[in-house]
C-alpha cells in the first residue's frame, strides 16, 4: 500500500480508543470505537496499532496518522507526561508506534485535538479564540487563537484541569488527592468520577453519571444536589479562564457534556466571579460531540 491523501486520527481516551478516517476534504470513510485496555500499555499498543490497520483496510492504503492522547509528550525526554492513564507515563510511545505501524505519527493532547476539531468547523468555527474542554473522566482543555492551537512554551498551554479550584469553600478544602502528587485539582472536583463520587458521598450508594442525570430530572434531591455542585464549580473554574484569557467561545466536550441544563445554568453563575459588567463569552455544547477529539486527531 502507498501513503495516500487520507488521514486516521486515533482518540486515545480512558474508556475507549476510536479510529476515524477523513478524506481529502474532511469527510468521514470510516469510524470503529473499542474498549480503552486499563493498566497496561502494551495492551494499549497493541489496541491503537489494530484500529489503524483496520482504517489501513478500509481505503487500502497506508494512512497519515495523528493521535490524541490523554496527556503530552514531554519536549525534554519525547516520552510521555501528565497522563491520567498513568500506565502511560514516561514511556516512548511515539517511538514504539512509529516501529510496529512503519510510519511518522503525530502525537497531541486529546484536548488540543478537540479545540483543533472546534475551532476549525465546529461549534467555535466563528470565534477568534476558542477555549475547548474536555469534562470526562479527566479534564482537561486546549486553546486555539486565530485558527492555530496555542501549545506554549512548555507546551502545557490549556493544563486547567491541574490547577486548584477557585473560589473554594472551606467544605471543598483542602479536596482529594489527584494522581498528579497535588490536592484539590479541577479534575478532583468537575470529572465524571468525581461527580459520582459526590453522588455516593451524599447518597451512600453508586449511580454513573446518566443516572445521576437522570435521577435529578426524576426529583431525586440527593442528585439534583450533586449536578447543581457541578454546575457552582464549573461556572467557578471558567469564570477563572475568562478572567486571563477572556475567549470569544467556551466549547465543551466529552461525557459531562451532554448535560444540557449547564449551558444555561453555568453563564449564569460565572457572572458573580468574572471581572466585568458585561459578560458576552459563548459556552456552547461541541457539535461533533465525543467524537470532536478523534477528528482533531486526524487533522493533525
Amino acid at each position: 500500500m502507498t501513503i495516500s491523501p487520507f488521514r486516521t486520527g486515533i482518540d486515545l481516551g480512558g474508556t475507549k480508543i476510536e479510529a476515524i478516517v477523513l478524506d481529502r476534504n474532511g469527510a468521514e470513510v470510516f469510524r470503529h470505537r473499542i474498549i480503552a485496555p486499563q493498566g497496561n500499555y502494551n495492551d494499549t499498543i497493541e489496541a491503537i496499532a489494530y484500529l489503524v490497520n483496520r482504517a489501513d483496510n478500509e481505503v487500502s492504503a497506508l494512512t497519515k496518522l495523528g493521535i490524541g492522547i490523554p496527556g503530552s509528550l514531554s519536549p525534554r525526554t519525547n516520552l510521555v507526561r501528565n497522563a491520567n492513564s498513568t500506565w502511560l507515563i514516561g514511556k516512548p510511545l511515539k517511538q514504539d508506534l512509529e516501529k510496529i505501524l512503519k510510519r511518522d505519527v503525530l502525537i497531541e493532547n486529546d484536548a488540543n485535538c478537540f479545540a483543533i476539531s472546534e475551532a476549525f468547523d465546529g461549534a467555535g468555527s466563528r470565534a477568534h479564540t476558542v477555549f475547548g474542554v474536555i469534562l470526562g473522566t479527566g479534564v482537561g482543555a486546549g486553546i486555539v487563537i486565530g485558527k492555530k492551537l496555542h501549545k506554549g512554551k512548555n507546551k502545557i498551554a490549556g493544563e486547567w484541569g491541574h490547577n486548584p479550584l477557585p473560589w473554594a469553600t472551606e467544605g471543598e478544602l483542602p479536596g482529594k488527592k489527584c494522581y498528579c502528587g497535588r490536592t484539590g485539582c479541577l479534575e478532583t472536583f468537575i470529572s465524571g468520577p468525581a461527580i459520582e463520587r459526590e453522588f455516593k458521598n451524599l447518597h451512600g450508594k453508586h449511580f454513573n453519571m446518566k443516572n445521576i442525570v437522570k435521577e435529578s430530572g426524576a426529583g431525586n434531591l440527593k442528585a439534583e444536589q450533586t449536578i447543581r455542585k457541578l454546575e457552582d464549580r464549573l461556572a467557578r473554574a471558567l469564570a477563572h479562564v475568562i478572567n486571563i484569557l477572556d475567549p470569544d467561545s467556551i466549547v465543551l466536550g466529552g461525557g459531562l457534556s451532554n448535560i444540557d441544563r449547564l449551558y444555561s445554568n453555568v453563564p449564569k453563575i460565572w457572572a458573580e466571579y468574572i471581572f466585568s459588567d458585561d459578560v458576552s463569552t459563548e459556552l456552547s455544547k461541541a457539535r461533533f460531540g465525543d467524537s470532536s477529539g478523534v477528528r482533531g486527531a486526524a487533522w493533525l
